[in-house]
């Protein structure tokens, strides 16, 4: 089995986006990303930007290869949207790339009305259903029924995980549980993970209380002793505190504790949550993103350190 992370914070932009190679398969999950359109009120800098660029362009070359293609939920930073912005990956452009791939994805329990409405909308400019596959399975993969977004009241609705079983190892993908849920952890548990790429928690959020802290603490403590290879990225990374919050688990767990630019053996980018520094270091002329929306500019200026 081969894991490729594509995206994720670590790396740059926010998403959770990968590629497994198994067999005769190349599945592809969660094959979209966004950078944060608002931080600090600032909207991404250039330099994030071009990583974005980047991102999108493996995504597209993982889509090519793929055979089967997984979208655990319909948010912007999981799939390719029919109402991109500049910054994410829109429909149109993956359309011939899906003619003749597998679909996985998220049912309709547990969205909301924009989420049904985007993914019919999604549906619509692929050209294909997207069948409801929670629950199912298909040579090495699994899907389990629906779990959280979250905890189990979160207005954000639900999300599908995958499991991908390979000759000697198990992979399984949990976007966005944000181990806030004891049920979504006891599933993971049950499929005996080797590796396990999983949102941390939204640590970053004014509205993340102190008792949902411990909440996922204890859950992370648990996988962290239970799995092999823990890959805690996505929401966690937002922010500087969440890199503190990773090396303080790994300490406490007594095992390594990976993000997703650890295991992939590349420097870490935090770039959403150094964007007020990046914006001081790299000043943004007035009316660039107007500019680079109309495709007026370009990130060249940018990309300078920011290649692996």
């Amino acid at each position: 089995m081969q894991i490729e992370i594509l995206g994720s914070e670590s790396l740059g932009v926010r998403g959770l986006s990968c590629v497994v190679r198994v067999g005769d398969r190349t599945i592809v999950i969660d094959p979209g990303l966004a950078l944060g359109y608002q931080r600090h009120g600032l909207l991404p800098h250039p330099a994030q930007v071009a990583v974005g660029e980047r991102v999108r362009r493996r995504i597209l070359a993982a889509l090519r290869e793929a055979t089967d293609v997984v979208m655990s939920h319909f948010h912007g930073d999981h799939i390719p949207l029919p109402d991109a912005n500049p910054y994410q990956l829109d429909a149109d452009r993956v359309k011939s790339l899906c003619r003749d791939l597998r679909f996985w994805t998220k049912g309709p329990d547990g969205l909301s009305r924009n989420m049904l409405e985007r993914r019919d909308a999604l549906a619509k400019i692929l050209q294909r259903e997207l069948p409801n596959t929670e629950g199912q399975s298909d040579g090495p993969l699994a899907f389990s029924p629906a779990v959280p977004h979250g905890e189990r009241r979160s207005r954000l609705g639900k999300v599908m995980m995958t499991r991908i079983t390979g000759d000697r190892s198990v992979f399984v993908h949990g976007s966005d549980i944000q181990l806030l849920d004891a049920q979504a952890v006891e599933w993971i548990l049950s499929w005996h993970p080797d590796i396990l790429l999983v949102s941390g928690p939204p640590i970053y959020h004014r509205w993340f209380s102190s008792k949902q802290g411990e909440v996922v603490w204890r859950h992370a403590e648990r996988l962290a002793q239970a799995v092999g290879t823990l890959i805690l990225d996505h929401h966690l990374l937002r922010c500087e505190e969440g890199a503190r919050w990773l090396s303080r688990l790994s300490s406490r767990a007594g095992r390594k504790v990976l993000c997703a630019a650890d295991f992939m053996g590349c420097p870490r980018r935090l770039l959403e949550a150094h964007r007020t520094r990046l914006y001081k270091r790299m000043p943004v002329p007035d009316g660039w993103h107007e500019a680079y929306a109309r495709g007026e500019v370009d990130t060249r200026p940018y990309r300078e350190g920011t290649s692996r």
